[in-house]
């Protein structure tokens, strides 16, 4: 958590080298729309040409450098170098050059476009790249995730969208310890206490047992280091799942909101789609929270201990405005900078990445839950499922057993243990 060195090897072997969530093809609806990011230290923009195909483009021009796309977000026809006036379109071809005619004939406008990363690809809508050109088939990269991906995405037969604006900002912490809290829910009941009692007013039960007492629910590892914690939804879901916090006037548009989904998908389905949160990692950065809201979040590891945090709200198409009030309220009331969990989350990390300097603690004990059968929540086996996958990717391997294995009573096993 704190070597400069092992920061470097993990941008070698991990950034470099895995897909990397860019962005939702929501936030580039019509043509020309674009959305600027920097993905594993590179910028890169997002963009829907004239012609209706998402493209991710190198945010540097052909010519020296310089990066033309200049604004986080907008619609554009074409971008302009303002270095020497280059012009490129929404495709990315080289459609202007100031004084051409200076050129020999060897001059090749069509090779001197804007390039793309190594690889570019999409899963329903969720657009990713990798800068390694061997990197497997992204289908068979998210492994089991998909599966939970799919339902966030099937809690509407419109489709779901990305809301206009994000939530940006810094952490004091390393990248590892940020991505382990996001699929941390030991850490809900003594730290987000005050949330708690926030929903009990609405009529919860919320009593001083720990979370994973209260609350059905397992961790599972989904391979590729990818992971989920998946429990009831008992602060409601506005795909289908009523809560006293949306009030009665919402009691009766949410329950047919549930129908449709029954109707589409089945009971069984539908209940896993409306009844129940998900807390999914995709390795190595991405994160989707499916609970009275959904945020996508994706963490930019800028050094050994600060790392840029971005937020996306997530909606159905098709969701009455009253319900989305709702769940844009939800998303602040919990996720928001002045919400309940940030500032919680971000003092917890913070104070961990201090504590590490005192080099008191060498490894970090990610046991809780081992010699159960099956997991619960605020068990660890999805962040042993993590560690597990960046200790073969440091090491220079793509796979490994992300799975526990069966440990002799009293034995600590290696695999469980992470280097600061």
């Amino acid at each position: 958590m704190t070597s400069p060195d092992l920061f470097r090897l993990e941008q070698q072997q991990i950034l470099d080298r895995c897909w990397l969530y860019v962005g939702h093809e929501s936030e580039v609806e019509k043509p020309g729309d674009y959305r600027r990011r920097t993905i594993a230290g590179r910028p890169l923009f997002m963009i829907r040409g004239r012609d209706d195909q998402v493209r991710v483009l190198l945010n540097s021009c052909t010519h020296r450098g310089a990066m033309i796309c200049r604004r986080d977000a907008g619609n554009s026809r074409v971008f302009q170098c303002f270095y020497h006036a280059w012009t490129f379109d929404t495709a990315g071809n080289l459609v202007g050059v100031p004084g051409d005619d200076a050129y020999s004939s060897d001059f090749d406008r069509a090779a001197l476009g804007l390039k793309s990363p190594p690889r570019v690809d999409n899963y329903r809508g969720f657009y990713f790249v990798s800068f390694n050109p061997d990197v497997e088939d992204l289908v068979t990269y998210l492994a089991g995730a998909r599966e939970y991906i799919d339902l966030v995405l099937d809690q509407s037969a419109e489709g779901m969208r990305v809301m206009p604006g994000s939530d940006k900002f810094t952490v004091k912490a390393n990248w590892k310890i940020v991505v382990e809290n996001s699929l941390d829910t030991y850490h809900v009941n003594p730290m987000h206490r005050t949330y708690l009692q926030f929903l009990a007013s609405f009529g919860t039960d919320d009593s001083g047992q720990s979370i994973g007492d209260r609350i059905p629910g397992y961790g599972k590892a989904l391979g590729n280091g990818h992971g989920v914690v998946e429990v009831a939804a008992r602060g409601g879901r506005p795909a289908g799942r009523w809560h006293p916090i949306y009030g009665e006037d919402l009691r009766d548009p949410i329950a047919s909101r549930r129908q449709r989904l029954v109707e589409k998908h089945g009971e069984s389905r539908a209940h896993r789609i409306a009844d129940t949160y998900r807390l999914l990692l995709v390795y190595p950065n991405l994160v989707i929270n499916d609970i009275m809201a959904t945020v996508i979040k994706c963490y930019e590891p800028l050094a050994v201990d600060r790392v840029e945090s971005y937020h996306w709200h997530l909606v159905a198409k098709d969701e009455p405005r009253e319900i989305r009030s709702i769940r844009m309220d939800s998303f602040l009331t919990f996720f928001g900078p002045g919400g309940f969990a940030t500032p919680d989350d971000v003092e917890a990390l913070e104070s961990c990445q201090a504590g590490f300097r005192a080099t008191g603690t060498e490894w970090s004990d990610i046991s809780r839950g081992m010699l159960r059968p099956v997991p619960l929540g605020t068990d660890e086996l999805q962040l042993r499922g993590f560690w597990r996958q960046w200790h073969a990717n440091v090491q220079g391997l793509s796979e490994t057993n992300v799975q526990d294995g069966v440990a002799t009573e009293g034995e600590i096993p290696t695999s469980l243990r992470t280097g600061r």
